[in-house]
């Protein structure tokens, strides 16, 4: 194959006919450049969607009151349950496979620092909700475990409420006091959301203090209004997702056959929905990607057994003088290696350069899409994608270089 005799027919022929080359490259190239291109594309669409679900965790489900539909135990239609600390507690206790749970209390207060006062929402909650939401501590820290402990009253500012009552610095806000319903809080971090979206608003203008704070300062008298549960290693949320509802559902007297009174959200299942809708696309993008590429391959193969009917004397004497089976197919298989190789490395680079470019120019102009977003190739497609080629440009040239090792030497001379 590295026969200096070799590569100097291959580039004779590539001399000769020029044209013929040329078309034959662009099929294998323009059929690697669509594969990249198109998966590149799927990938940015992937990014967009997957990037609404942030770094929050998938496998949890979130639980909340509503008000019931059917009678029950004596006690009427349209009844709000209240959750309490306590059914988190039994929920810990009764059901197995549960992780952590994370509680989430919420009220709307008046929050002063200096001459400024605003009106925001008060969340109490535990250190494990920043796992579950897509949040980011951008200065200082979070609610910790010990802040619960001892129902210190610190506080986590969102992002534009720590600009509202601080000023455009909001770092500064770190170590100072704010008044919370006529209760000072001193501020220990600023959060926000990963990624601005318009459901995740409210989380820069939103106030974090522990739970436990909540209940004693402000009289909650240990009120859930809403907590996520996540799902142990080994053990899937739809398993755990029935055992939690029947068992807050006894708990306050709903009705086991009504859809309301305790709901619920399984971020799990949507996820998978989801990642199964683009294993489906992945799937078709590689398909109509790997035709291409397959079109582009027969046409080297049909290139090839071109040139072995053009080459025929010349094997038959090659052969006559002496040169055997093996050192024709090299030379035949060089060639077609060689020429769906190059072809198709070109296209494997454009393909990168292309998605590569958007992605720079979306960065430049600033464009933040809710559909398109961080287009890339993975590194270990487009290694498969060489090494696919390296296979197809084998078999594209074996018939041919068969064929070729078959020729009869005295036919082969007397052809015309």
């Amino acid at each position: 194959m590295f026969n200096r005799d070799t590569w100097q027919e291959i580039w004779m022929t590539i001399k000769q006919h020029k044209l013929r080359t040329f078309l034959t490259v662009l099929g294998v190239f323009w059929g690697v450049f669509m594969l990249i291109f198109m998966l590149g594309m799927g990938s940015g669409l992937e990014n967009a969607v997957f990037r609404d679900f942030g770094n929050r965790a998938t496998n949890i489900m979130y639980v909340w009151s509503s008000s019931t539909s059917l009678p029950y135990q004596g006690y009427q239609p349209g009844r709000f349950p209240r959750l309490n600390f306590d059914d988190l507690e039994a929920i810990k206790q009764q059901v197995k496979g549960v992780g952590f749970i994370a509680p989430r209390t919420r009220l709307d207060a008046k929050v002063v620092h200096g001459e400024t006062a605003e009106t925001y929402e008060i969340r109490g909650e535990l250190s494990q909700m920043i796992k579950v939401e897509a949040l980011k501590v951008y200065h200082g820290r979070y609610i910790s475990d010990l802040d619960n402990d001892e129902s210190r009253k610190v506080a986590v500012l969102g992002t534009r409420t720590a600009e509202v009552l601080f000023g455009r610095n909001v770092g500064e806000a770190i170590g100072q006091y704010v008044t919370i319903n006529g209760a000072e809080f001193l501020v220990v971090g600023i959060f926000g959301p990963r990624v601005i979206k318009p459901w995740t608003e409210d989380d820069q203008e939103a106030v974090v203090i522990p739970l436990t704070t909540m209940h004693r300062t402000f009289g909650m008298d240990g009120r859930v209004h809403y907590f996520a549960v996540s799902a142990q290693e080994g053990y899937r949320i739809a398993q755990i997702e029935p055992q939690v509802r029947s068992l807050l559902k006894a708990r306050h007297h709903v009705a086991p056959n009504d859809p309301r009174g305790i709901g619920g959200f399984n971020l799990e299942a949507e996820f998978q929905q989801v990642r199964g809708l683009f294993d489906g696309i992945s799937a078709f993008l590689w398909i109509v990607g790997i035709g291409t590429l397959l079109a582009g391959i027969v046409g080297v193969s049909n290139i090839m057994l071109i040139v072995v009917k053009e080459r025929t004397k010349e094997i038959g004497i090659r052969k006559a003088i002496g040169a055997t089976p093996a050192s024709i197919i090299s030379s035949i298989l060089t060639e077609s290696i060689f020429i769906t190789a190059v072809s198709g490395y070109l296209g494997l680079l454009a393909g990168v350069l292309v998605i590569g470019g958007i992605n720079l120019l979306m960065e430049q102009a600033s464009v933040d899409s809710q559909m398109f977003y961080n287009p890339e190739v993975n590194l270990g497609i487009a290694i498969g994608a060489m090494v696919l080629l390296t296979i197809a440009g084998t078999v594209a040239g074996l018939i041919p270089a068969m064929m070729a090792a078959r020729v009869n030497p005295v036919v082969a001379l007397k052809d015309e």
